[in-house]
């Protein structure tokens, strides 16, 4: 899936990704392609990207945001 995390000024990671593990209000959730469109507000915590199966993943440290998973990808607003 294509993801984006990005601040206002600022694109922190654009790129294909295999899954994005992140602390929604609701709980934790994990993002793989082809998932079901939704939006969610997030809360303070640590979004994980796996650009593989397996992989170590790439870390970023969140202090809140907007999640938007839509069929062609997933964009992070922080």
């Amino acid at each position: 899936m294509h993801l984006v995390i990005a601040k206002v000024d600022e694109v922190l990671f654009e790129g294909e990704a295999y899954s994005l593990t992140i602390p929604a209000t609701a709980g934790e959730m994990t993002v793989l392609g082809h998932h079901e469109p939704l939006i969610t507000t997030l809360k303070a915590g640590e979004a994980r990207v796996h650009l593989a199966a397996g992989d170590n993943p790439k870390l970023f440290a969140i202090s809140g945001g907007v999640l938007e998973v839509r069929a062609d990808g997933a964009t992070v607003i922080l």
